[in-house]
C-alpha cells in the first residue's frame, strides 16, 4: 500500500487529519488509513474505537459545511492488527474548510498528487462556482466571519425580526449552514462600496469633496442619500407676493436613482458604484449593464428582470421599493412637466442615469402651471422649436442636422439657423467637423 492522490496513510491520529480530510472531500475523494506507516508498514492502532471517535468529533466540529454524510469510518483488520479507515466521497457543497479559518488559503485544502496543499484563491472561487451555480447571491461568502449590527438595526426600526431563522429564510444563510454573498452584502463586512465625487463647474476637472461609503449595502443606501440631500439645494424665487421653493432635483428621483444603482448592479464584479455631482446634474453610474435579453425601451416600459431576486425582495420588505420595475418610470415621471428629462445610457458593462439640476439654466413648465407664465431670464426664453429639438434628447445623446429637420419640418438652411442661435444661447454644443458635425446637450 502506497500514498497517492487517493490514499493517504498515518502513523497515528493526529489533528492534522482533518486537512487531508478536506482534500480529498474538495478533489475525488480518497481514503485515509490511521495505523500504517508511509513507507506502507502496518503498525496498528491500540484503541481504534478512541481513534474513531476523535476522528469523528473532528470531522463533525471541525469542518465547514457539514461533512459528516460523505465520510465513513470503520476498524479493519490488517495483518492481524487494527487499522482504522477513513472513507471520504467527493463533497457536494465544496469547498470545504476549517471552520476557525474560513474560506481562505490557510482553511481550504485539496489534493495534489500525494500531497495534501492550500488551495488558492482562484480555485476556491471555481469550487464555489461549480457547486453554486453563477448565481452570484446564493454562492457561499469567502468571509464567513460577518457581524450584521447595522442591518438589524434597520430590521428593528421597521419592527421586523432579523433572527437566524429569518436570516435563513431571505437567504442570507446556505442550505449549507454557511453565509451566502446575499448575506456578505448585508454585514459590516461588504467589500462592495459607493464612492462619490463633487466637481466644481459641469465637468471632471476640479474636485470639490470625495467620499467612499463601506459596510452594509442597507446602510450606504441611507447614509449616501443623506449626503445627496445636502447637495439638493433649494433655490427661492418670487412672483409678486407669492414664493416658489424648488429642489435642484426631485427627491424620488434621487432616491429611485440611488436604489436602481444598488439592488441591480452587477456584484461579480469588484468596482464601486460611482456617483458624481456637478453643478448641472448628478450622474448614477452602476456596474453591470441590462440583464441580458432586456432593452432599454424594455426598462422604460416598467418591465424588470433582476438579477439580484433576493437583494430586492428584503429591499421590498423593508419599504425601501415599492414594487419592482418601477424605479425608471418613477424617475420620468418625477420631471414630468419640466424642460429638462433624465438620461440613461447603457453599454455591456454599466448602466447610467444623468439626473438634470432642473433650477440650472432651464425653464420650468411647473412654474408655468402654478404662476401663469414662463420664467424668463436676461440671456433667453425657449421658443417652441427650441423646446422641440431639446426633446429628442430624452433618447438620444447626440443629434444632426437631419434630426432637426425632420422633427421641425424646415429646410437645411433653417435646421443650420435654429442650431446656430441655439449653440450662441448655450443650450447645446458642436462637436466634430464637416460631415461628422453632431450636437450635444449642455
Amino acid at each position: 500500500m502506497t500514498e497517492g492522490k487517493t490514499v493517504e496513510l498515518k502513523r497515528e491520529y493526529t489533528e492534522n487529519i482533518k486537512k487531508t480530510v478536506i482534500a480529498f472531500a474538495n478533489t475525488d475523494g480518497g481514503t485515509v488509513y490511521i495505523g500504517i506507516e508511509d513507507d506502507g508498514t502496518i503498525v496498528g492502532i491500540e484503541d481504534a474505537d478512541d481513534t474513531i471517535l476523535r476522528m469523528g468529533n473532528a470531522i463533525r466540529d471541525a469542518i465547514r459545511p457539514d461533512i459528516t454524510l460523505f465520510t465513513e469510518c470503520s476498524i479493519e483488520l490488517i495483518e492481524e492488527k487494527k487499522v482504522v479507515k477513513v472513507l471520504v466521497q467527493q463533497g457536494t457543497a465544496r469547498p470545504y474548510y476549517i471552520g476557525k479559518k474560513g474560506l481562505r488559503a490557510e482553511g481550504v485544502y485539496v489534493r495534489q498528487g500525494a500531497s495534501t496543499v492550500p488551495a488558492t484563491e482562484s480555485t476556491i472561487l471555481k469550487m464555489i462556482k461549480e457547486t453554486s451555480g453563477d448565481c452570484y447571491e446564493t454562492a457561499r461568502s469567502l468571509e464567513q466571519n460577518l457581524t450584521f449590527e447595522e442591518t438589524t438595526k434597520c430590521f428593528q426600526k421597521r419592527a421586523i425580526s432579523f433572527e437566524e431563522l429569518q436570516k435563513t429564510t431571505l437567504q442570507l444563510i446556505g442550505k449549507d449552514g454557511t453565509y451566502t454573498n446575499l448575506g456578505l452584502l448585508l454585514s459590516e463586512e461588504c467589500t462592495h462600496t459607493i464612492k462619490l465625487a463633487v466637481f466644481q463647474g459641469s465637468k471632471k476637472t476640479v474636485f470639490k469633496e470625495r467620499r467612499e461609503f463601506t459596510g452594509s449595502v442597507i446602510s450606504q443606501v441611507e447614509k449616501v442619500y443623506e449626503y445627496l440631500d445636502k447637495y439638493n439645494q433649494t433655490k427661492a424665487e418670487f412672483y409678486g407676493l407669492e414664493r416658489i421653493d424648488s429642489k435642484d432635483y426631485p427627491e424620488e428621483a434621487l432616491r429611485e436613482a440611488l436604489l436602481n444603482a444598488v439592488v441591480h448592479r452587477d456584484y461579480s464584479f469588484s468596482g464601486s458604484i460611482l456617483i458624481n455631482i456637478f453643478d448641472d446634474r448628478v450622474e448614477f453610474v452602476t456596474i453591470g449593464g441590462l440583464v441580458k435579453g432586456m432593452t432599454l425601451d424594455d426598462i422604460m416600459l416598467g418591465l424588470s428582470i433582476l438579477r439580484n431576486q433576493n437583494l430586492a425582495n428584503i429591499f421590498y420588505r423593508l419599504n425601501l421599493i415599492e414594487a419592482y420595475g418601477t424605479g425608471i418610470p418613477k424617475i420620468m415621471n418625477a420631471y414630468e412637466g419640466l424642460l429638462v428629462k433624465p438620461t440613461l445610457m447603457v453599454t455591456d458593462n454599466a448602466f447610467k442615469i444623468i439626473l438634470p439640476n432642473k433650477n440650472t439654466n432651464v425653464i420650468c413648465d411647473q412654474i408655468e402651471s402654478n404662476i401663469g407664465h414662463i420664467r424668463e431670464t436676461n440671456e433667453y426664453k425657449l421658443n417652441k422649436e427650441e423646446q422641440k429639438i431639446l426633446s429628442i434628447f430624452n433618447t438620444k445623446t447626440f443629434i444632426v442636422r437631419k434630426d432637426v429637420e425632420d422633427i421641425l419640418e424646415v429646410s437645411q438652411a433653417t435646421a443650420v439657423v435654429i442650431l446656430r442661435e441655439m449653440r450662441r444661447k448655450g443650450l447645446i454644443e458642436r462637436i466634430g467637423n464637416g460631415k461628422k458635425i453632431r450636437y450635444g446637450r449642455l
